[in-house]
């Protein structure tokens, strides 16, 4: 007779203990090793970050991060999205210094081979139910930004913008992107 074992879920003690020389990720309570992005991946989240950082700092609206930065969601939901913007009127998340305690305003994925999948499904989920209220999914291959918003507990696709075409963010309401400039066409 076989006898089912229950899957082994991981916790943020747990991910606490994982070496600081590699990027890892908990999601629902499996510990998932992210490699380093490649280059193109960094230039992207570079050109896109310069600007979130300088509209977001230009306003006074709250803190823009980079990865790696942990995002603690839950006891078994750890992330570290490529960008974070977290408004002054969530600034009680960054009270614990180490991380960011809850969920962000709005969160950016650049896709990359090994994290598409999870970007567009199992973290999108998590976002969704956390009360991320904006989600940008940046497609390096199609040179496409996806912009999500929250609404009923669900993303909905707000934006789709590609070559040639210029962002908006209906969270951060003003903010503009060239993605010619993003994406160095």
């Amino acid at each position: 007779m076989l006898s089912s074992t229950p899957a082994v879920k991981f916790t943020y003690e747990d991910y606490q203990h994982t070496p600081d020389d590699r990027r890892y990720e908990l999601l629902d309570g499996e510990l998932i090793m992210a490699p380093a992005s490649n280059l193109g991946h960094q230039r992207i989240g570079t050109q896109l970050g310069w600007r979130l950082a300088q509209f977001v700092a230009e306003r006074g609206l709250g803190e823009v991060f980079f990865a790696p930065c942990d995002v603690v969601l839950s006891n078994t939901d750890v992330v570290q999205p490529d960008l974070l913007f977290v408004s002054h009127e969530r600034a009680h998340l960054l009270l614990g210094g180490a991380n960011v305690l809850g969920a962000p305003d709005l969160v950016v994925e650049i896709l990359s081979p090994s994290t598409a999948g999870r970007d567009r499904t199992l973290k999108r989920g998590l976002y969704a139910k956390h009360g991320v209220r904006e989600y940008w999914l940046v497609d390096p291959d199609a040179r496409t930004v996806m912009v999500l918003r929250l609404d009923g507990g669900a993303f909905e696709v707000v934006g789709l913008y590609g070559e040639g075409q210029t962002m908006t963010s209906p969270t951060l309401e003003g903010f503009t992107a060239d993605l010619n400039e993003i994406f160095g066409v």
